[in-house]
């Protein structure tokens, strides 16, 4: 054997050892179902709010109450904690709080991943699903220390994207590379929703609520919509021309 060959025979070979092959880090992908999912709302607290700064506050109001919303539209389990409650990280949004009078918060006593709270473990095992939702703030702590802990337990994990927040965007992003890496499913709001409706015809929740979810919470998708419903609706006129569009 010639030394050039020898030496790509070692470097191959050193690769081969040093580097994983893609079926050992490759997670598959999976559907999230109506029928094995649960919602979890973490540590979204009105005072951990101020430190989202990788998003404008606005559209983030917007995601996370449309994160909440999911549990209802879909009507699966929901489970929400909080730390720090009467602390600086102050209380959930009332709206959230409204959403789920039945549901008690868990009020952490001083556990920072929340896994790590023996009532939130037995809340979210008494949900019975092995798919996880998970919104919470912050993104790289909250978000993150619970995911991981629940791919560790082997659940599966879809994490909002949409309905964590931060403080940079670069902490966001490094949270998110560290979660995919642990096989936790990084999705958008959106992508939620259509995996749970699967298809329009969907009788439950049926087309109408997701209509009203998707004007609630996805604001350009529920204008696409009325724009349309008013051109066929309200006899809406065209500027000339723009029948040569379609």
């Amino acid at each position: 054997m010639n030394p050039t060959t020898l030496l790509s025979f070692l470097s191959l070979a050193i690769l081969g050892h040093t580097q994983p092959s893609p079926s050992s880090t490759w997670t598959p992908w999976e559907r999230i179902s109506q029928n094995d999912s649960a919602l979890l709302i973490v540590d979204q607290q009105v005072g951990l709010f101020q430190l989202t700064r990788d998003w404008d506050p606005t559209v983030y109001k917007q995601n996370m109450l449309g994160h909440a919303a999911l549990g209802k539209l879909f009507d699966i389990p929901v489970v929400m904690t909080t730390s720090a409650e009467t602390g600086p990280n102050g209380p959930l949004p009332r709206e959230i709080r409204s959403m789920y009078p039945a549901v008690e918060v868990v009020q952490r006593r001083g556990e920072i991943n929340a896994w790590d709270s023996p009532e939130f473990r037995a809340a979210v095992r008494a949900t019975g699903k092995k798919q996880m939702i998970i919104g919470g703030i912050v993104t790289d702590v909250c978000t993150s220390f619970l995911t991981l802990s629940l791919r560790s337990e082997g659940y599966s994990v879809f994490a909002n994207v949409e309905a964590s927040g931060t403080t940079s965007p670069l902490v966001r992003d490094t949270a998110n590379l560290r979660m995919q890496a642990a096989g936790v499913h990084l999705v958008s709001q959106f992508a939620i929703a259509g995996d749970l409706m699967r298809d329009w015809r969907n009788p439950s929740p049926g087309v109408e609520a997701v209509v009203e979810f998707i004007d609630d919470y996805m604001p350009v998708y529920g204008m696409y919509m009325r724009g349309h419903a008013a051109a066929i609706l309200k006899n809406g006129t065209v500027l000339p021309g723009v029948e040569k569009l379609i």
